[in-house]
C-alpha cells in the first residue's frame, strides 16, 4: 500500500472520528453512557464505552430468560414446573403477579413471560427459584460471556435469599440486580439472531417474547413500523435498553445504558428513555449496511 494511500486512510479515520454526532450526545447528557451496537449482516460496529460494567437493572432478564431455555433444554427444569403465589414472595416495582390472589399456581412457561413482556419482578424472582443465578451464570461462562453476571434476587429489604456466587462477590457489590457490558449484551443478542443460543426454535421463541414487552419509551420509540426486541431497565438514575432493530438496512443489535443521571424521572419522558430513542435511530442511520456490489 503505497504511502498516500495511507494518508487518505488516516485523514479519513479522523474526519469520521470528529463527525460523531452520537458522541455529542452523550457528551452532553447529564449521565454515564455507555454503548455498543452492532449492524448483524455486514458486521458495522459502534462502540462508546461498550466494555464498561454496567448495572443491568431488569435487562439482566435476558440473560435469565436464556438460561431458563437452556435449563429446559437439558432437562434441568420443565415449562409445566409451577410456582405458588405467596405474601411473601411478593416484590414491589413492574409487574402485575403482587396484586394477584395468594395460592394462584403458575407454570414456568407464564412466569418467563411475566418477566419479560410485564418486567414483572415477582416473576422474576419465581423464575429464579427454578433455575438460579448460579446457572444462569454457568450458561453464560459456556457461551464465553464473562463480564454479565445474575447476581441476586429483587429482594425486600436485607434478605440476602437468591444472591449467586457472584453477587457474593465484593467487585459486583454496587450492581444491584445484575452486571454485563453493552458489549456482552450485543453478543447474546447476536447469538439469537443467528439461532446459536439452545436451538433455532429457541432463539426465535425468545425473539418472539422480546418484540412484545409493552415499555416502547425508549429503543422502540422512533421505529414506528419496524420490529424492535428489546428489554429495558429502570432505576432511579439509571435507565437502559438492550435489543435488536429489525431495519431494512439491515437487524442492528444495539446495548445502551444511561447511568448517575441527576434526577429520578419516572415519566415516559425521562431524559435517559429520549437519549436511548434518539441514539437508536441514529445507529440504525450510522450502520446502515452498505450495498452489495454486483458479482461480475
Amino acid at each position: 500500500m503505497s504511502r498516500s494511500v495511507v494518508l487518505a486512510l488516516v485523514f479519513a479515520c479522523a474526519a469520521l472520528a470528529q463527525d460523531d454526532p452520537i458522541r455529542d450526545l452523550a457528551g452532553r447528557f447529564q449521565g454515564k453512557v455507555s454503548i455498543y451496537a452492532k449492524n448483524l449482516n455486514s458486521g458495522a460496529v459502534y462502540d462508546l464505552n461498550g466494555s464498561n460494567r454496567v448495572n443491568t437493572a431488569s435487562t439482566i432478564k435476558l440473560p435469565i430468560l436464556i438460561g431458563v431455555y437452556t435449563a429446559v433444554a437439558e432437562g434441568r427444569a420443565k415449562w409445566t414446573d409451577t410456582s405458588e403465589l405467596t405474601a411473601a414472595r411478593k416484590v414491589g416495582g413492574s409487574g402485575v403477579l403482587q396484586e394477584m390472589s395468594d395460592g394462584t399456581k403458575i407454570p414456568l412457561r407464564d412466569l418467563v413471560r411475566y418477566m419479560m413482556l410485564l418486567s414483572d419482578n415477582t416473576a422474576t424472582n419465581l423464575v429464579l427459584d427454578h433455575v438460579p443465578g448460579n446457572d444462569v451464570n454457568a450458561t453464560l461462562q459456556k457461551l464465553g460471556i464473562k463480564d454479565t453476571r445474575s447476581l441476586r434476587k429483587i429482594l425486600k429489604g436485607s434478605n440476602p435469599e437468591g444472591v449467586s456466587d457472584a453477587g457474593r462477590d465484593s467487585a459486583n457489590a454496587k450492581f444491584g440486580i445484575g452486571v454485563a457490558t453493552p458489549r456482552d449484551m450485543v453478543t447474546l443478542l447476536e447469538k439469537l439472531y443467528k439461532g446459536e443460543l439452545v436451538t433455532k426454535d429457541a432463539s426465535a421463541e425468545m425473539l418472539s417474547i422480546m418484540k412484545k414487552q409493552i415499555w416502547r419509551d425508549g429503543m422502540p420509540r422512533y421505529f414506528d413500523g419496524i420490529e424492535v426486541a428489546d428489554k429495558n431497565g429502570a432505576l432511579d438514575h439509571l435507565r437502559s435498553d438492550v435489543g435488536i432493530v429489525y431495519a431494512k438496512t439491515g437487524p442492528v443489535a444495539i446495548a445502551i445504558t444511561c447511568d448517575e443521571m441527576p434526577k429520578p424521572d419516572w415519566s415516559p419522558d425521562n431524559p435517559g428513555s429520549l437519549f436511548i430513542a434518539h441514539v437508536s435511530k441514529r445507529l440504525v442511520e450510522r450502520l446502515a449496511a452498505p450495498p452489495r456490489e454486483p458479482v461480475h
